[in-house]
């Protein structure tokens, strides 16, 4: 992979800037201060010593107690940083692998990831630590945010990062596709916690369908908020707390 913003890192998926985007009314998104990946149970000791280069201030694991008990990140040892973490669970599972029950062919993975990306965002337990992430932006540091894979739970939030920084439509999707192809050929890293023989005995379109990313759930996510306030900026405000002024101090921060 040879994208600029990617890591290729060894042992940690889809480890990527997701700065460095136009916003509206001008100005860009730094660079190199906004970082999403895959969990890091399988970092080597090159990765770790490549992610401490990165100065990491804040890192925000959207992953539920269980999934971090199943998959603790490996840590540099000069590791500092303030990690946000999520009290119970987010998803039963991994968000993709939750979503494969009752799976039969590639129409019901789709539908499944669709179901799955409208009631993500009301999630009382993820909404939780993405109040604190949202918080976290605002003071100038240098963020990771990740989950078990870094596409599902991740792309939503960083989708709505995004639109707070007023990055435009088309990069906010380009952003969140990218994962297709940063992830093609390569395997999850850690333990689901469950049977997932039959995951694996799909047919290749429909676990691809699972596995992968598509436009349809990221517009299905933001469809059902829009559904339930109106705008994205309303939900934002009613749900995470990101109101007007907290979205003009992370602009502040992260804009140049």
């Amino acid at each position: 992979m040879t994208d600029s913003r990617v890591l290729s890192l060894e042992g940690v998926n889809n480890f990527r800037d997701y700065g460095d985007y136009a916003v509206a009314g001008g100005g860009r998104v730094k660079r190199g201060v906004l970082w999403r990946s895959g969990q890091h149970v399988g970092a080597s000791d090159a990765d770790l010593d490549v992610i401490a280069g990165l100065g990491l201030t804040t890192v925000t694991d959207l992953r539920g107690d269980s999934e971090r008990t199943l998959n603790p990140c490996r840590r540099h040892t000069s590791f500092a940083a303030q990690v946000l973490t999520c009290d119970g669970e987010s998803a039963a599972l991994a968000s993709h692998i939750d979503a494969a029950k009752g799976v039969l062919t590639e129409a019901d993975a789709r539908g499944a990831m669709r179901r799955l990306y409208a009631e993500m965002p009301y999630r009382a337990n993820l909404v939780a630590v993405l109040r604190r992430h949202f918080s976290a932006l605002a003071d100038d540091g240098v963020s990771l945010i990740h989950c078990f894979a870094g596409k599902d739970r991740t792309g939503l939030s960083v989708a709505l990062t995004h639109h707070v920084l007023g990055v435009q439509a088309d990069d906010v999707m380009a952003d969140y596709l990218l994962t297709n192809t940063v992830m093609a050929g390569r395997d999850f890293h850690g333990r689901s916690g469950s049977d997932v023989s039959k995951y694996e005995r799909m047919d290749e379109a429909t676990g691809q369908a699972l596995r992968g990313v598509e436009a349809e759930y990221l517009a299905e996510g933001l469809a059902a908020i829009r559904a339930s306030h109106g705008t994205i900026d309303a939900y934002l405000a009613e749900v995470l707390a990101v109101d007007s002024a907290k979205q003009e101090r992370i602009r502040a921060a992260l804009v140049i």
